[in-house]
């Protein structure tokens, strides 16, 4: 096989849970998918919380019936001033019955949600997995050739770059990326708590940035703590028992007496966003296209929005009989994505500029602005529909994400067949 060239339709090049959900997506909507990412054991305890719209996503490509047991819903989400400024913000709170649904999300720890994906993409026939890695990719007017690196070489119409900060399929495309440092950092971390959390997520928003509380299943958080990074290290270096009572300290024992899990990670925070999301036969899903803190749940929730308008994009395409690496069909995918990861960006760059400052008229308009969405109704409804995802999304119907044609004697699992 090494001395033949395989043509695949589309060619996802990474195994996270964004390039996953992207292969998945595509192979249902009838495209002749390879995945190419090494299998390798994830041992990380991080966890991910997938709001309403992820959910409705992998119910569509029948993962989340897997998933959901051992996830934790998020049906309250409170946000607690604890600046200790002269001017604070009152506490606001979000109920997700208000809006008419039974939670907001749920919270899952990564190893489940990648485990369930691995199995899903091992059923779909047209899915052809590659445990390897590109080596080389190289874009052409009609065509991207792609050599792993065992030797193995194929090609595909279109490419998904779905491998994170560093891509190599970005950089094939010439695409640049914009990049800014934030002079925080994030520690993340797993707790066990004596009192039970009653499904209820608070985020305590600090001088130095948001701390989080996230329910898990049981008596249990996960916690990401955003700060400066000489604090944020300082943390790190804590032992168990020490960083138990810090994090007990912060949660102002909310949650009654905190013991930390074995295992924490710790990495710097940047807001990235690739020039173009698509060129040259190559589109980017996930970190490759647009990186945020994790700061209101948007991160993968983002990637996997990427995941579902790609997929319906090439659907289209299969089914008119286009090329789906078209550059009409790739800039239809930049201006599909643009907006949405432009808003979510603008909005949580805000929110965390809005916690480090000391300008007085900043944090008098950052308190107006809490107390108005906490005390009008509408306007605080308003504010949890657009949390989950953008109400103008509703115009990406016109690229069939809710019709039923198929292309004609192709696999497919009904993804986006709901009328």
């Amino acid at each position: 096989m090494n001395d033949v060239s395989v043509t695949f339709d589309v060619a996802v090049v990474g195994g996270g849970p964004a390039g996953l959900a992207t292969a998945i997506a595509l192979a249902q909507v009838g495209a002749i998918t390879a995945l190419i990412a090494r299998r390798v054991p994830y041992a990380d305890n991080r966890t991910t919380a997938l709001l309403g719209g992820s959910i409705d996503f992998l119910q569509e490509l029948a993962v989340w019936p897997h998933c959901q047991e051992t996830a934790a819903p998020l049906r309250t989400m409170r946000l607690i001033d604890d600046t200790g400024r002269l001017i604070r913000a009152p506490e606001v709170r979000f109920s997700s019955d208000e809006i008419g649904l039974d939670a907001f999300g749920y919270n899952i720890e990564n190893s489940v949600l990648i485990a369930v994906l691995e199995r899903r993409a091992a059923e779909l026939p047209s899915l052809t997995r590659f445990d390897d890695e590109a080596d080389t990719i190289d874009p052409d007017d009609a065509i991207v050739a792609i050599q792993t690196g065992s030797g193995k070489r194929l090609s595909a119409r279109l490419v998904i770059g779905a491998d994170g900060r560093q891509s190599p399929c970005r950089e094939a495309a010439g695409i640049t990326v914009n990049r800014r440092e934030l002079n925080q950092a994030a520690l993340t971390f797993n707790v066990g708590h004596a009192r039970p959390h009653r499904d209820v997520s608070t985020e305590f928003h600090t001088p130095q940035g948001p701390c989080a509380f996230v329910p898990l299943p049981g008596n249990r958080c996960s916690v990401v703590w955003v700060a400066r990074p000489k604090e944020a290290e300082r943390l790190f270096s804590l032992s168990d028992d020490e960083l138990s009572e810090a994090a007990e300290r912060q949660s102002h024992s909310i949650l009654g007496r905190v013991r930390v899990e074995g295992g924490r990670h710790l990495f710097p925070l940047a807001i990235e966003r690739a020039a173009q999301f698509a060129q040259r036969r190559v589109a980017l899903v996930g970190e490759a296209a647009h990186v945020i803190p994790p700061i209101g749940a948007q991160g993968l929730n983002l990637g996997l929005r990427d995941a579902a308008d790609i997929a319906a994009i090439v659907r289209e395409a299969l089914a008119s009989g286009e090329d789906p690496g078209a550059p009409q069909l790739l800039k239809r995918y930049d201006w599909a994505r643009r907006g949405d990861v432009m808003s979510r960006t603008l909005a949580i760059d805000w929110a965390n500029r809005s916690l480090l400052h000391d300008f007085l008229p900043l944090q008098s308009l950052r308190a107006a602005g809490l107390h108005l969405i906490g005390s009008v109704g509408p306007i605080r409804r308003l504010a949890m529909r657009e949390g989950l995802a953008p109400s103008w999304r509703s115009r990406l119907k016109d690229y069939g994400l809710n019709r039923g044609a198929t292309p004609s004697n192709r696999h497919n699992d009904g993804l986006f067949d709901k009328t």
